[in-house]
């Protein structure tokens, strides 16, 4: 039996030097929250989870049945290609000019992603190096600012939450900084705070592209999600707009298909050839199986998108009524899976993450703080409104219960 001493590395033990892109990821500000969500679980304790925008709803019928009927084609189980395949581009480019009067070319201005996050993260990559800057919306979506990290890039983040005030703030940023940004990322309806805008957002933002030279990225995830008649518009409906930029867009939320992990990038051919570049090279493309079943969803269950959005709507008055009688200032949103919920007085100054923690702790609900979405979020909490309306009611009421605990004990 040998010694310790003759034990390699007992003293010393070996070290893995990780790249510096990853020690530039700030820390993950929802661990400690998912921790207790799990250690939860484990013991048996319900827990209302209202923190991810994780879809609860299966898809249509139709579109599992056709899944399973693809999955008996042995052609089916091979490699397919990256950028999907012709039947399934060609459907995205019929769906954008039914949806939004925006005519696509299926072989160049179409791409289909593993989900429009790991379609936007490589996007980063084929655009952006060491010394590039991207201006990304504030409070902000954590990929949209890992990504051009990821990439070596460096980020500005400006306050969304008035539209024309960003686009006045992009317009100073450009005037100001040398080099110029390289890339402008957009996200409406907008993910944590549910900011919504109209066409002519679009517009000016199409202009101050041309004017200033940064290419656009617009994450038009939610794109399906809209209540009281409010229409997300497009960013590729917008003359100019396919000049200076592409689209992001998902199956994940209107369809349901959330873990089938399917999206497209549609728009400047440039962009998306760039995009394909690095895709040849990091995937063998989605599970041909799942491509076939998108194509009969986009065909077949457009029905099946407007029955959902209308039960997100029912959540959404569930949720935001019940905060509201709570005394709780919130506003309704116009799109998202999200509800963004100033935390009252005199919780406010606990902070998000741990207020979000008590929650958690006293009443088994699960949000997500603003402060895990960046300084600007801090003092509000992201309430997703993916769990039935009996559930949102169950979650209302313990919120309502650990509250008036504080307040009971206060006077």
């Amino acid at each position: 039996m040998r010694s310790e001493s003759e034990v390699p590395f007992a003293d010393n033990p070996f070290q893995v030097p990780v790249a510096d892109r990853l020690k530039r990821l700030p820390p993950y500000l929802f661990g400690k929250i998912n921790k207790l969500k799990y250690q939860k679980r484990v013991a048996g304790i319900d827990v209302i989870d209202l923190g991810m925008g994780n879809p609860t709803d299966a898809p249509d019928p139709a579109i599992q049945e056709k899944l399973a009927d693809a999955l008996k084609d042995p052609r089916n189980h091979r490699y397919s290609v990256s950028n999907g395949i012709g039947n399934l581009r060609r459907e995205v480019s019929k769906r954008y000019d039914r949806k939004y009067g925006v005519r696509l070319n299926p072989d160049d201005e179409v791409i289909a992603c593993l989900g429009s996050k790991e379609g936007f993260s490589h996007m980063c990559l084929a655009l952006m190096g060491p010394g590039d800057t991207a201006i990304v919306p504030s409070p902000t979506f954590p990929i949209h600012s890992y990504a051009v990290v990821l990439a070596s890039g460096n980020v500005i983040a400006l306050d969304v939450r008035d539209p024309q005030k960003f686009l006045s703030n992009v317009a100073y940023t450009c005037e100001h900084l040398f080099p110029k940004p390289r890339l402008v990322v957009v996200n409406f309806p907008h993910n944590p705070s549910s900011t919504c805008i109209e066409q002519d957002f679009f517009v000016d933002l199409v202009k101050l592209a041309k004017k200033y030279g940064f290419l656009v990225i617009s994450d038009f995830a939610y794109a399906d999600i809209c209540y009281d008649g409010y229409q997300a518009p497009s960013f590729l409906a917008t003359p100019g707009a396919i000049d200076v930029g592409v689209e992001l867009t998902t199956m994940s939320k209107g369809f349901s298909m959330a873990g089938w992990r399917i999206g497209f990038c549609c728009g400047n051919k440039e962009m998306v050839r760039a995009l394909a570049t690095i895709k040849g090279y990091y995937d063998y493309g989605i599970f041909q199986a799942i491509q076939i079943a998108a194509i009969v969803a986009m065909r077949h269950a457009e029905p099946a998108v407007d029955a959902i959005a209308k039960e997100y709507q029912k959540r959404r008055d569930v949720l935001v009524d019940g905060l509201q009688r709570l005394g709780w200032e919130v506003e309704k949103p116009k799109a998202g899976m999200f509800v963004w919920a100033k935390i009252p007085e005199p919780w406010a100054k606990m902070g998000s993450i741990e207020f979000s923690m008590k929650l958690l702790e006293e009443g088994g609900v699960a949000v997500s703080p603003g402060r895990g979405f960046g300084d600007e979020g801090e003092g509000y909490l992201r309430l997703a409104i993916v769990e039935n309306s009996q559930r949102l009611r169950q979650a209302v009421r313990e919120i309502g219960r650990c509250t008036k605990a504080d307040q009971a004990k206060a006077s």
